[in-house]
């Protein structure tokens, strides 16, 4: 899973996790909103075809933050956690845990927590990974190798062994009285998606103002 740069320094492709599932739902919801706003530009009489064109303009962020924004984007160095309306950014030093339950959260070093919207956790997938492993467990330490772990209990384990990566590389560098590689370009900040909240809420008072002045 790693390699080594010519400094020392832990090599690792960034990472993407997203939800197959939600960007399904995302394209699929954003084909039939355009062809409802078009269907009643053309067709509609009176104001129809304005409030449909208001209606897509609060409906498509929506949608676009709900399904195809989410996002968790991994590194050697960093985590960024993209929700629906907020982008955030944080060095795995600031990472203080990552657990998946009824749903996958992200709590840091300053006491703060973030749902993890990319990476839902579906009980259906928890259950049969259990059966699985009772099963495995049942038959011998040698069937646990087919266990397959829920998709958000993977992608998990996967962003706690980056952090615990980073942590040794940390301390590893502290003993030898050097800097961490990469380590300032890793900031934290947390930024309100703007250009989502934006044109959701334009659409939704042009929608009250059209349908009160109606």
């Amino acid at each position: 899973m790693t390699s080594s740069t010519p400094s020392g320094e832990p090599a690792y492709a960034d990472r993407t996790y997203r939800s197959g599932a939600a960007m399904v739902a995302g394209v699929l919801l954003l084909l039939l909103i355009a062809w409802l706003v078009i269907d009643a530009l053309f067709t509609g009489a009176g104001r129809a075809p304005w409030q449909a064109l208001a209606a897509g303009v609060f409906m498509v962020p929506l949608v676009v933050a709900l399904t195809l924004r989410p996002a968790v984007m991994a590194g050697a160095r960093r985590v960024l956690v993209r929700n629906p309306f907020r982008t955030i950014r944080l060095p795995w030093s600031e990472v203080a845990g990552i657990r998946a339950a009824y749903s996958t959260e992200l709590s840091t070093t300053g006491g703060a927590k973030y749902q993890v919207w990319a990476l839902p956790v579906s009980l259906r997938e928890r259950k049969r990974a259990l059966r699985q492993t009772a099963a495995a467990l049942r038959e011998g330490e040698g069937a646990q190798a087919h266990v397959r772990p829920a998709a958000a209990d993977q992608a998990v384990s996967e962003l706690r062994q980056l952090a615990q990566d980073d942590a040794e590389l940390r301390a590893a560098a502290e003993a030898q009285g050097v800097p961490v590689p990469g380590a300032q370009e890793a900031t934290s900040s947390v930024r309100w998606a703007w250009e989502i909240i934006v044109p959701a809420v334009v659409g939704a008072i042009a929608l009250v103002v059209l349908f009160a002045t109606a």
